[in-house]
């Protein structure tokens, strides 16, 4: 009787091992709470709901996972997202919360549910898009230089900056990530050209290369540079790395041409020595100009720049003619931020001074000093002369140099010959052309550029008082 009770417990105790170890769970086809993922370092949260039955047959120490496949949807070498804490999810539906790996990006990406005890797996989810925006603002390209040129036959080279201008958080320092270049094709629409690092352009037009991130938007685009055949009529640009104007308080900034194969720098008209890289760094304004050898051909560019992180005008030329008992207004128009004045004569301060205007009554070298006292300090000057419209000199000068220096540029002859004095003044050209009859001389002549086709011209003068006394003369202009 013993033994056969012993039969009976052995059978039921195998029974039951035998259901136990059969037991299994349907899982559900994830339901995904979004329809793409566009994740980055600001926002990396999803969430997938799941279900599965019967409830019961989960032990106290299942785990859910959540496996991710690879951007075709594949899941040879799933990667786990997300795995529950045992025996924390019994109840169906169940709704979980992950992260994306920094990694992903494609377009056709899934998702499936598993469980460890007892094991099962679902069918994988619909397929969605998946991108990491690791950068997700704008950049640069080309050094920031609106332009680029090519020799006729030739191509232009494109770049993402590597590390760019100050403050360029350049997408080269994501490896991961990849390009499309574009061309624009109308004011909104652009047309896709390749994808790389870099360009090669030899059609003229506006390019520009965005962050690849597929479907999900991104604001991880470069500027627009438009490239043209040298020859064609176009200049290209210089770019300024601090802008123009910049304030010079904050350092030098850095000027940068096309690229090409060698370069020459200029400021005001002359040769920088030794100014031969695609980059110039300066803290001081003044026009700069740059001529870029293409190979087969030279393009340039220039840029006025303004250190001062301001904007100032004055109302006179460089050189004024004042009459005795005159006075001049001078005005000074500026945008600097809580500007003050400062006006000079002859060097020396004047006292009071201290507005953007000034009533000049008398001769001098003038000076007015604009300073920006607010934001970037900085400041800017103008000089101006006041010459006497009639000074006291005793001859007649044969002699002019109407370069605008200040000096000899124009005809300045005796006061009795001059404006009150019923003096007839008579010039002629060498070929016996009237340039100039008044009775009323101001001591102005030549008022505009004279024609210096031949070098050193002459010119005939014959003065005729009011008593009919005669001087004549020539007058040798030089430059």
């Amino acid at each position: 009787m013993k033994y056969y009770k012993s039969i009976i417990v052995i059978v039921v105790f195998t029974l039951c091992l035998s259901l136990f170890s059969h037991a299994q769970i349907v899982i559900s086809k994830p339901n995904l709470g979004f329809s793409q993922a566009c994740a980055s370092a600001s926002f990396n949260t999803y969430n997938v709901t799941f279900t599965f039955s019967p409830e019961g047959d989960v032990t106290a120490g299942n785990e859910f996972l959540i496996e991710l496949s690879d951007d075709t949807g594949d899941f040879s070498s799933p990667t786990v997202i997300y795995t529950s804490t045992a025996g924390s999810i019994t109840t169906s539906p169940a709704t979980v919360t992950f992260s994306f790996p920094t990694t992903v990006s494609g377009e056709a990406y899934r998702l499936r549910v598993k469980s460890t005890s007892p094991a099962a797996t679902s069918t994988p989810s619909d397929a969605f898009p998946a991108y990491y925006k690791a950068q997700d603002e704008p950049f640069t390209i080309n050094n920031l230089v609106a332009t680029g040129a090519y020799c006729p036959g030739g191509s232009y080279l494109l770049t993402i900056d590597n590390p760019g201008p100050p403050s360029n958080n350049s997408p080269l320092q994501y490896p991961a990530l990849t390009f499309n270049w574009y061309k624009e094709t109308g004011p909104s629409t652009s047309a896709f050209i390749s994808m790389g690092e870099s360009l090669v352009v030899t059609e003229s037009g506006t390019y520009f290369v965005e962050t690849n991130y597929g479907s999900c938007t991104s604001n991880s685009y470069s500027n627009r540079v438009t490239v043209s055949e040298s020859g064609s009529g176009s200049t290209s640009e210089i770019s300024s790395s601090l802008g123009n104007p910049y304030c010079s308080g904050n350092g030098p900034t850095t000027l940068s041409a096309i690229s090409g194969v060698s370069y020459k720098w200029f400021k005001d008209g002359l040769e920088i020595s030794g100014a031969t890289s695609q980059m110039y760094q300066t803290n001081e304004s003044g026009t700069y100009a740059v001529e870029v050898d293409l190979g087969n051909c030279t393009d340039t560019a220039s840029i006025d720049l303004n250190a001062e992180g301001f904007t100032s005008s004055i109302d006179v030329p460089e050189n004024h003619y004042l009459d005795e008992g005159e006075t001049l207004t001078v005005t000074v128009t500026t945008d600097a931020i809580s500007p003050t004045f400062n006006w000079y004569r002859n060097d020396v301060l004047i006292s009071g001074a201290v507005s953007n205007i000034y009533q000049v009554n008398q001769i001098g070298n003038y000076r007015v000093v604009i300073s920006q006292t607010t934001g970037c300090n900085a400041s800017t000057e103008f000089t101006f002369s006041v010459i006497d419209a009639f000074p006291a000199v005793s001859n007649i000068p044969n002699v002019i140099s109407p370069n605008g220096d200040g000096v000899n540029d124009t005809w300045i002859i005796p006061q009795q010959y001059v404006s009150g004095t019923d003096t007839q003044v008579v010039i002629y050209s060498a070929q016996g052309k009237v340039v100039l009859q008044t009775n009323d001389y101001q001591n102005n002549w030549p008022q505009n550029q004279l024609d210096f086709n031949s070098i050193n011209p002459v010119y005939y003068y014959i003065i005729t008082t009011a008593n009919n006394n005669t001087k004549k003369g020539s007058i040798t202009v030089i430059k």
